[in-house]
């Protein structure tokens, strides 16, 4: 960004601080702004010693009413039991579908066992000699997900206590998601009204809108510095943060790194992360392995990577005093994400995972159990496309799996 657009942010947002000031959204209540004055004949109080208090940015009076906000807002420490009982209710039905199965498997070789036919001899001896199929723990009973769980979110985290629903996209094409397929009003306005579906579906959750703007776009052409991606120009990432902005929503930048190391991108985006509603995430499907393009294979991202993110994010949160920040991973694939076992958890970062496939319902319920429940990180997402899911799940069907996602994105 240029000095003059720093300047001037820094202008604007300080006088957005001082109006929340003075109308107590960081805590000032009209008891706490006495003017001292004194009635005449009365004595006058003894002055309170003076401190000498550092002064402080505006863009730290902004993150820590950010913080306020949404802890207001999401209660995340509140409902943290709530959560715990739901996943614990997962736990129990991912055990009684193993038990189930292990049930079939015994109760099919004992009625095989009492067919005394040639063809039932066969199936039987065909059955015990089949090994039982192996199945890792069941998901959210694991270690991992316990770990997860077990965090007491940060004052200003997003969740539990509140449902991301996000649109996806890039303005300068209609082809990569909703966000540039139509105008921004309509698209803001249709964003809104999906939001509503979902607080009307679930109304003890507070739903967060959110804009999802690919910032760094894979290409199929090498460009000048033969890394394969484009990086979107600040005007258009502050074009979509002022939509976000006055909207209230909540801004998310996504990293397509074709053959560039991830943590250049990142870092190229740090200006923006340091605002307390902006947050990050990544793509491994255009994480390109060796010379392929972007495009001609899935790509991957290994836990080193996403760490390299969440301790990024967690220096950012810890620097500037902001609310906890959100990493999401897209994945709909088991080796888009290796060793997701090894990500490490922070309180400042909340990591979701997030199911990217599209197809028929039964296709994205099956991606989402066996690339999300089955390998649990910490919150979980689900992504929905406008035109390649037939049909498409409502808000009501979206909510029914387990564990229910906090996550929402449309493309």
């Amino acid at each position: 960004m240029t000095k003059s657009r720093s300047s001037s942010r820094i202008t604007s947002v300080f006088l957005v601080v001082l109006t929340m000031l003075a109308a107590g959204a960081l805590g000032c209540s009209e008891g706490d702004a006495s003017n001292g004055a004194t009635t005449k004949g009365a004595a006058a109080a003894e002055p309170a010693p003076q401190s000498r208090a550092e002064p402080v940015d505006s863009a730290i009076l902004l993150a820590r009413a950010a913080t306020e906000h949404w802890q207001q807002v999401c209660q995340s420490d509140s409902v943290a039991i709530r959560h715990r009982e739901a996943v614990a209710a997962a736990d129990q039905a991912a055990v009684d579908s193993a038990n189930a199965a292990d049930s079939a498997r015994a109760d099919l070789i004992d009625s095989l066992s009492r067919d005394t036919t040639r063809a039932g001899r066969t199936k039987l001896a065909a059955l015990q000699a089949k090994k039982p199929v192996k199945r890792d723990p069941p998901a959210w009973a694991g270690k991992v997900a316990r770990r997860a769980m077990s965090q007491t979110p940060l004052p200003g985290s997003l969740f539990p206590g509140c449902r991301v629903v996000a649109y996806y996209g890039n303005p300068r094409s209609k082809r990569m998601g909703i966000l540039g397929e139509i105008a921004p009003n309509e698209m803001l306005e249709r964003l809104a009204q999906q939001a509503a579906a979902y607080q009307t579906a679930d109304p003890s959750t507070h739903v967060v809108p959110a804009l999802e703007l690919i910032a760094i776009v894979a290409q199929a052409d090498s460009g000048r510095d033969g890394l394969y991606r484009a990086r979107m120009p600040d005007s258009l990432i502050e074009r979509v943060a002022t939509w976000a902005e006055e909207k209230g929503y909540i801004l998310i930048l996504d990293i397509q790194n074709g053959h560039s190391d991830m943590a250049r991108e990142i870092s190229s985006l740090v200006p923006f992360l340091k605002r307390p509603n902006v947050h990050l995430a990544l793509d491994p499907e255009f994480a390109m392995p060796g010379k392929k393009r972007p495009g001609t294979v899935i790509g991957t991202l290994d836990a080193r990577e996403v760490n390299h993110a969440v301790d990024t994010l967690a220096r950012l949160v810890e620097e500037h005093e902001l609310p906890p920040k959100m990493l999401i991973v897209h994945r709909f694939t088991r080796p888009m994400l290796t060793n997701q076992e090894k990500i490490r958890l922070d309180p400042r970062v909340q990591v979701v995972i997030d199911m990217d496939g599209f197809g028929a319902p039964f296709l994205k319920r099956d991606s989402y159990r066996r690339y999300v429940f089955e390998h649990p990180v910490q919150f979980t997402g689900f992504k929905l496309f406008y035109k390649n899911d037939k049909p498409l799940l409502t808000p009501h069907e979206v909510l029914k799996l387990v564990p229910v996602p906090v996550f929402i994105m449309y493309q």
